[in-house]
């Protein structure tokens, strides 16, 4: 490995996003529940955003529940909200205590109000925040998100020709958040699966088939050398 921060000189991402892949691979093939599979996986948070804040990364965007993902058995999915729960309960100090911003991508339709207010109290702890944005895409969905911005803009009144790229950026959930310059996907999988799909235009791609529960700081550092070595044209020519 030969990331050692942003004062090695390495070209390093302003944005990574992460869609947090396996969590059920990962327990089937231990003969546990799916949900011992998902609490593996949040488990796993704590050693990426902390590589995050000593790479001087300034955000990382979790993927950790998708709007498809409601389709899932009732028990599964109850058991994903308690599961967000406790994390809250468990780490919003010790983010905050980091410099951590905490920031929520998605909507809060369908959560139970008590996690509702759980969520708020995070988000309103760490605003003033800077050393890092960790950014829960929970209940997200990328095509709805720009469905949402886009409504945003028409009822404002905006004309058409005023419905611009900036414009619809500026509204979406990732507002005032630099596009991600690295998506990494684990468990072997390409898909971007409906996450950050107006965002990730220009995003660099990794993936591994490690899966989210097994992924350690090594394989994060690793990702972000192959990044580094990448040239970065956006649709120009090379040097």
């Amino acid at each position: 490995m030969t990331v050692q921060g942003a004062s090695s000189g390495q070209r390093m991402p302003q944005h990574v996003a992460i869609i947090m892949d396996g969590n059920g691979r990962w327990a089937r093939q231990r003969g546990l529940p799916r949900l011992a599979g998902h609490r593996a996986g949040t488990e796993n948070i704590r050693s990426i955003v902390t590589t995050c804040v000593d790479l001087h990364v300034p955000c990382l965007t979790l993927y950790a529940f998708s709007t498809e993902n409601w389709s899932r058995p009732s028990r599964e999915v109850q058991g994903l909200m308690a599961i967000l729960s406790d994390f809250i309960d468990r780490e919003t100090r010790s983010l905050h205590e980091q410099g951590v911003h905490l920031r929520h991508l998605g909507s809060l339709e369908g959560i139970s109000e008590y996690l509702k207010r759980k969520v708020q109290y995070a988000v309103d702890l760490t605003r003033d925040n800077t050393r890092l944005t960790l950014a829960i895409a929970f209940n997200y969905g990328g095509r709805m998100d720009i469905v949402n911005a886009v409504q945003t803009l028409v009822a404002q009144g905006l004309p058409p020709d005023a419905i611009t790229e900036q414009a619809i950026s500026a509204n979406l959930a990732t507002g005032g958040l630099p596009d991600p310059d690295l998506v990494i996907r684990t468990s072997g999988e390409w898909r971007l699966s409906n996450f950050l799909i107006w965002q990730a235009a220009y995003s660099e791609y990794w993936s591994t088939p490690v899966l989210w529960p097994d992924f350690r700081p090594e394989h994060f550092r690793q990702a972000i050398d192959e990044y580094a070595r990448r040239e970065r044209r956006f649709g120009g020519l090379g040097e």
